[in-house]
């Protein structure tokens, strides 16, 4: 709520920030109720006593035989002094001297800690052990481990390692040796980057930090519907408490605030709220920044041997990765003792099993692992909460076929058809059956095509565009709230591997007014040549699969029909269409694992400017590879199985040998929703134990490992926190992509062929519902910490979602006007059946449907034997007729009708889902005036800020001042 300028000077205290690095006197980085944990930790914390005044460096360049090799580089002392300049600390007016006093009081308290701890460090060493046995910090229990790179002893790659740490130390960081327990050739490089360093590298990378607490609103609302709103906070306290919501008590450090911030520099760094150096960046922002340097710094001559990438490629180093704040599990249950870290709250608060039907703490996963993943996780939960309707409308399409499918019309007549004979389905070997052995696939068939699943596709069309238009909206609101608005319209920064390749050809950059390396427009657009190449020979690959699929399903048909096992052979249909769907996902399957290489050295071949363009143009490819993969063969059961079959006597064949196969006598419906569900199913159950049961598996292994060969390790708990994560599995090579793969893929499942499945979206729900957690614990308990990265949306995926709806649309138009028997039975109610003259009103009017719908063919034509007429499905005229087998009039109504109603259909959900749209504003206003108000009062506060501070400045050095500006 905002509160006006008048009353800023008698606000005593601010709330923590959600939108940005708590803006307190007293930073907070981890939950209140980690206090005392935090102390003990910095009462165990050793200062070690320096030599000389400065801190002391233990420098070298490293022995490859030495046992335990230490280096680190000179740089700020071990502890900051509690006298800061005050020029830097940014105070309230009216409580500057109560906040002194307190803060003289605090040093003199930090100061006999020390001594203390001095002292008892010099009687018991181990405490020294026991504070770094944690892992969280360098062996004098100050420096804070901001990364951790790990090597093997026996690599050759000592020169390069050399280098490249050397030019690591240039550059401001510190590094630290320390061998592994657990495995004698592995050793890990400790990474810190100090306050100096940080503050370079956060004003280079326009990292925004909290920017003064002074913070002041005029909000119109807030005095008009005051009391309307304390009513309503009254009324809603004795409502029922909402058992999704987390408890504030659990999390008490993610309460909102309204501090401000602005891009970080050294030289306004009085601006800024610096009342904790150590605390001041977060371990993710510290991470995000040694990552940068990492990313950046040279390990031999030239100007493409940099990055850390480049060296994990070559084999340099083993792994890169920020380390985790500490265990995900405690001896001493949460709420008793209070969580350890935020790895453990993240665990006891979101990971758990337990908290599935609770809300994400969207937050604390964002400030934990960075807004890239917070905004997945958020994506995920709205996708998932907005299933739900959609999941509901369609069990209920669902059961109105279930308790309607023995009153179906259709169905009756199918059932009573006991003198009705049908043609041979296959050439030699089936027998004539009569129509009512069809009943239970009729039955099965009414279930997912009934009088709702027109409206059951509109609503789903609707559906997808509301998701979309809403989740722009809720975009915004976490983009504030995380402040990331101004961050997305920032330069981003050019790739190494761009930058090493096109270094010699350089051009100004029209924003920055800087030179930068350029691609030809040449070079540009054969290297696209060469990928798009590349990806119509990867989908003809695909198509071709398909066909043998195809080819398969063809041969096997003759073979189930002539087997002695009586169940094949009655149901000898069914046995070939699931022995298909089962070869083509092994087929999917393979081909999954080729596409991805495919796709990774296509999109190197292209060489993306930045690292967002990169993984656009990988996931896009990844995305067709998969998504024609998947759906191929579904859209050959959807709209070409039984369609280019012919008619009893002059049957189509494939390559003149095999006769191409037919829909059942109840339609194709049947085989597509068999397809879609099998898919559909073995999909997500193959992806969540790829995604957990594997990483599970893979750590047992290595604990296994551990424990087989006899290392002097007692237990787990005895490792410091960087051997933990180096046993861990490591992040997905490209990042999120997989995770918004399976759920864009599953997305296109849910819409595209909804209309066939109405199953479809209840199936995605109760996945999702499970994915969450599966994603939570695996990156708490399964994967090492991923390195926190910033964006602003979802990427590319959001315009596939946009291009999978569209093509929703059209797919469920044409499957029921083409594969369903609605548009039929709406013909024949209105033009042929009883009713056509009083319109379709119940199910009476479809009275001899069955038999309308179904062609007379002379057996004796065939030449096997036969005597007498069987039925098939289609609209032809009888054998003595003037022109038989022709098609009948009706033929081409139906045809006519199903052109109309696509055509009708399409235009009716487009126009709908364009108005919803336009209705459905991209931000709440709300926001809008926020974001402007903002903008304002930043601008004054730097103002005033800075005008303080000369104002100090003159008061300090004697001179006359005044309250305007000089």
């Amino acid at each position: 709520m905002f509160k006006s300028k008048s009353g800023t000077d008698k606000e005593h205290q601010l709330k923590p920030s959600r939108r940005s690095m708590p803006c307190l006197a007293q930073s907070q980085t981890h939950p209140q109720h980690l206090n005392k944990q935090s102390t003990v930790l910095q009462q165990n914390k050793v200062q070690p006593q320096p030599d000389s005044e400065g801190s002391s460096a233990i420098d070298a360049e490293p022995q490859q035989d030495s046992t335990r090799d230490t280096y680190t580089d000179d740089s700020e002392h071990g502890t900051y002094d509690c006298r800061t300049d005050q020029s830097l600390l940014i105070q309230h007016k009216l409580n500057r001297q109560k906040q002194v006093s307190r803060k003289s009081q605090k040093c003199k308290e930090e100061s006999m800690n020390r001594e203390k701890q001095r002292s008892s460090a010099r009687r018991n060493p181990s405490e020294m052990t026991s504070v770094i046995s944690l892992g969280l910090y360098f062996k004098d229990g100050i420096k804070r481990i901001d990364y951790i790179l790990v090597y093997k002893k026996s690599s050759p790659q000592i020169e390069k390692r050399n280098t490249f740490e050397k030019n690591l130390r240039a550059e401001g960081l510190m590094l630290e040796r320390e061998n592994s327990i657990t495995n004698n050739d592995i050793m890990f490089v400790k990474v810190h980057c100090p306050w100096d360093t940080l503050c370079k590298y956060a004003e280079r990378m326009n990292i925004r930090m909290p920017f003064r607490k002074k913070c002041y609103y005029t909000d119109w609302r807030s005095k008009t519907m005051g009391s309307l709103q304390r009513n309503m906070r009254q009324l809603k306290s004795w409502l029922p408490r909402n058992p999704m919501k987390l408890d504030k008590e659990a999390l008490p450090d993610l309460e909102e605030t309204d501090c401000y911030t602005a891009p970080f520099s050294r030289a306004r760094m009085h601006h800024f709220t610096i009342n904790n150096k150590d605390s001041f960046f977060s371990n993710s922002t510290r991470s995000r920044i040694v990552h940068h340097v990492l990313q950046r710094t040279k390990y031999e001559d030239g100007k493409s041997k940099m990055g850390i990438n480049r060296l994990l490629g070559n084999g340099t180093y083993e792994a890169a990765f920020p380390p985790h704040e500490g265990s995900h599990k405690s001896r001493h249950p949460i709420k008793t003792h209070g969580a350890q870290n935020h790895r453990h709250l993240l665990y006891e608060r979101w990971a758990r099993w337990g908290m599935w039907y609770k809300y994400q703490p969207l937050d604390l996963i964002r400030r934990y692992f960075g807004e890239k993943i917070g905004l997945y996780f958020a994506w995920l939960g709205w996708y998932t909460g907005m299933l739900i309707p959609a999941a509901l409308v369609g069990l209920f399409v669902f059961l109105y076929g279930l308790f309607t499918m023995d009153s179906s019309q259709v169905s009756i007549e199918i059932c009573e058809a006991n003198e009705t004979i049908m043609c041979p389905m296959c050439e030699k070997n089936c027998t004539l059956q009569r129509l009512n052995e069809s009943c239970i696939y009729a039955k099965v068939t009414h279930l997912f095509d009934n009088g709702g699943t027109v409206f059951f596709a509109i609503f789903m069309a609707i559906w997808a565009t509301v998701f979309l238009e809403f989740w722009k909206r809720r975009r915004a609101v976490l983009t504030y709230d995380w402040d990331l608005i101004d961050w997305e319209d920032e330069e981003e920064e050019l790739r190494p591997q761009f930058e090493a390749k096109y270094s010699k050809l350089e051009r100004v950059n029209p924003i920055t007014g800087k030179p930068e390396p350029f691609q030809p427009f040449s070079d540009k657009l054969s290297r696209l040549m060469v990928s798009v190449s590349g990806i119509f020979f990867m989908i003809s690959l695909v198509l071709t699969a398909v066909f043998a699929v195809v080819v398969y399903r063809l041969v096997a048909m003759e073979q189930f029909a002539s087997l002695d096992w009586h169940f094949i052979k009655k149901y000898w249909q069914f046995a070939t269409s699931g022995t298909g769907v089962c070869i083509n996902f092994m087929i999917i399957m393979s081909l999954n694992v080729v596409y991805e290489k495919v796709a990774y050295l296509l999109t190197n071949l292209e060489h993306p400017r930045t690292e967002s363009e990169w993984e656009n143009s990988f996931a896009l490819k990844m995305f067709l590879f998969q998504f024609v993969n998947l759906n191929s063969s579904i859209f050959y059961i959807a709209f070409f199985l039984g369609r280019f079959a012919g008619r009893p006597g002059k049957y189509n064949r494939l390559f003149q040998r095999w006769r191409l196969e037919e829909c059942h006598p109840s339609g194709c419906l049947i085989d597509l929703c068999l397809q879609m569900g099998v898919i559909m199913v073995l999909k997500q159950m193959w992806n969540n134990f790829m995604e957990l049961g594997y990483p599970l598996l893979q750590n047992w292994w290595s604990r296994r490992k551990i424990k087989k060969g006899g290392q002097a390790v007692e237990s787990k708990l005895t490792l410091p926190q960087w051997e933990k994560d180096w046993n861990l599995q490591p992040m997905n090579a490209h990042g999120l992509m997989e995770e918004y793969l399976e759920m864009v893929i599953q997305f296109g499942f849910t819409t595209i062929f909804v209309a066939a499945f109405p199953l479809a979206p209840l199936l995605a729900l109760l996945n999702n519902i499970i994915e969450i957690r599966l994603d939570a614990y695996k990156f708490v308990t399964q994967w090492r910490r991923p390195m926190p990265a910033r964006a602003t949306d979802i990427g590319i995926w959001y315009g596939i979602l946009e291009g999978i709806g569209v093509l929703a649309v059209i797919t469920n138009a044409f499957v029921i006007a083409i594969t369903s028997d609605y548009i039929p039975r709406f013909v024949y109610a209105f033009k042929y059946g009883p009713c056509q003259d009083e319109g379709y009103r119940h199910e009476k009017c479809l009275r001899g449907y069955v038999n309308s719908s179904l062609s007379i063919f002379d057996l004796s034509e065939l030449g096997q034997g036969y005597i007498g007429y069987c039925r098939y499905r289609d609209y032809r005229a009888p054998p003595w007729s003037s022109n038989p087998y022709e098609f009948t009039l009706q033929f081409w109504h139906v045809l006519a009708a199903r052109l109309a109603f696509i055509i009708v259909f399409e235009h009716l959900v487009f126009g709908i889902k364009s108005f919803i749209a336009y209705l459905i504003p991209d931000m709440p206003k709300d926001l809008c005036d926020r974001m402007r108000r903002e903008k304002y009062l930043v601008q004054e506060m730097m103002y005033e800020a800075e005008l303080e501070h000369l104002q100090r400045e003159r008061k300090k050095n004697g001179k006359h001042y005044n309250h305007e500006w000089p």
